[in-house]
């Protein structure tokens, strides 16, 4: 697959210092902090429904119209800025008042709800939500869901509380909903039924097989792949990417995490999109540019447009 030199934006000044261990590039940082290489552009553009721009964790600092910039080099027009704690949903706020090629969504992670709520918090982050959420270019409440790997059964409650809360917010502001789905596809599917969903559902990060998929096409709930759907063990996903509908299939980064094959395990952004792209097509065995624009369309189905042009 051809790609590129690392974009700008994301090569670091040389530290003084390999970090982490490994081979140090010609600056002395180890490949697995490097950024990869750009991939060649999208024949249609498409979004990255699912993004962490403010998560650094030593990574360089890039700014948010930079990602942008890069992205859109490469057939990424747009992205979605998510927020999981209140920090990070203040900054999606903050970010997409000075962004038109970004749209919103703000919640608190299904892994710090029970820390809340032991705290005593829980109720006020929610509020604090549901404020944020007001804002016109905040078209989702997400990341938010079941989380069954990180989260201790005394957590569990107060989880699914907040999963609740949640639901019930997007549905009183006609947002779509993010789901965080880890190990709890049951319990997931089944509060959305008992609760009733909203009208627009998204798995972020689709990590169930083929029955969840069939379940997400009875629904009409939408499945949004990331890098994992490239990775060498990840059989489930590609299956379940079979036989998804096509106007239920979004993707996404969840950067910086989750980076496609072959970088797996160095920092991702939303330039990176076009290598998950062109390996959901080969999966689909379809042309590139119908699967781009399928994808351009169902996002805005989801989330509407990014600007009034």
């Amino acid at each position: 697959m051809p790609h590129t030199a690392i974009p700008a934006a994301y090569q670091p000044a040389p530290p003084s210092t390999t970090l982490h261990g490994g081979v140090p590039d010609a600056g002395g940082r180890s490949q697995k902090q490097q950024y990869p290489p750009a991939p060649e552009p999208l024949p249609v553009p498409v979004m990255d429904n699912h993004t962490h721009l403010d998560f650094r964790s030593g990574l360089p600092l890039v700014s948010v119209s930079a990602a942008l910039d890069a992205a859109e080099a490469v057939g990424v027009c747009g992205a979605v800025q998510v927020g999981c704690d209140l920090e990070s949903s203040r900054f999606t706020v903050e970010a997409i008042d000075q962004e038109p090629r970004l749209l919103g969504a703000v919640a608190i992670h299904p892994n710090d709800a029970p820390l809340l709520a032991e705290q005593g918090g829980l109720e006020a982050a929610l509020t604090e939500i549901e404020q944020l959420a007001a804002h016109p270019r905040v078209r989702a409440i997400g990341e938010t869901g079941l989380d069954y790997y990180r989260t201790a059964a005394a957590g569990l409650e107060s989880q699914q509380y907040s999963f609740r809360r949640h639901l019930d917010i997007a549905k009183r502001l006609d947002l779509a909903l993010q789901i965080h789905d880890r190990e709890a596809h049951d319990d997931v599917v089944a509060t959305l039924l008992s609760e009733g969903p909203p009208e627009r559902v998204v798995f972020h990060c689709f990590s169930g097989g083929a029955e969840l998929a069939r379940i997400c096409n009875e629904h009409g709930w939408y499945m949004s792949f990331a890098g994992t759907v490239t990775f060498k063990n990840a059989d489930n996903l590609r299956d379940a990417l079979r036989i998804a509908d096509p106007s239920l299939v979004l993707t996404e980064t969840d950067a910086p995490f989750l980076t496609p094959h072959p970088f797996r395990g160095r920092p991702n952004a939303p330039y990176l999109v076009p290598y998950t792209v062109r390996s959901m097509a080969e999966v689909l065995d379809t042309d590139l540019a119908r699967l781009c624009q399928s994808i351009a369309d169902n996002t805005r189905r989801v989330y509407g447009q990014w600007t009034d042009a």
